[in-house]
């Protein structure tokens, strides 16, 4: 499981779901090691799904999203995600993910409610798991 000073991955009980709460203003590193994770997840599966719940989210440092794992993770989810779903997204992600997800080969949706978000994707949080158990 990801546990980062912004980024803590919220464990769930569907295996090709991965999920995250994002808090405060993500730095640089944080980014990269998010996005080297993914990849990971990436490598390990044909099909996920992705949730991002913004929780007192207060942006990113500025370049924080132009490591080459993080654009190598952009351009990766295309072909790996099935469902990307955004929790809380600021208004100016908001507005990005509504207008891709009709273009893009992912099925991408935002929410207000955190609840609604897992309901559309029929899962539910639960406590950590043993690492034997994911990926």
């Amino acid at each position: 499981m990801l546990s980062l000073p912004t980024v803590i991955e919220v464990a769930n009980n569907r295996d090709t779901l991965f999920s995250f709460r994002i808090t405060g203003e993500v730095s640089q590193d944080d980014m990269t090691a998010l996005a080297e994770y993914v990849n990971d997840i990436f490598d390990a599966h044909d099909s996920v799904d992705l949730m991002m719940i913004f929780d007192r989210y207060d942006g990113a440092e500025p370049g924080a999203s132009f490591s080459w794992e993080s654009i190598k993770s952009r351009f990766r989810s295309l072909s790996k995600v099935d469902r990307y779903v955004v929790v809380g997204a600021p208004d100016s992600a908001q507005s990005v993910i509504d207008a891709m997800s009709t273009i893009i080969p992912v099925k991408a949706k935002t929410f207000d409610e955190e609840i609604a978000a897992w309901r559309y994707l029929d899962a539910e949080a639960v406590s950590e798991p043993n690492e034997s158990e994911r990926h």
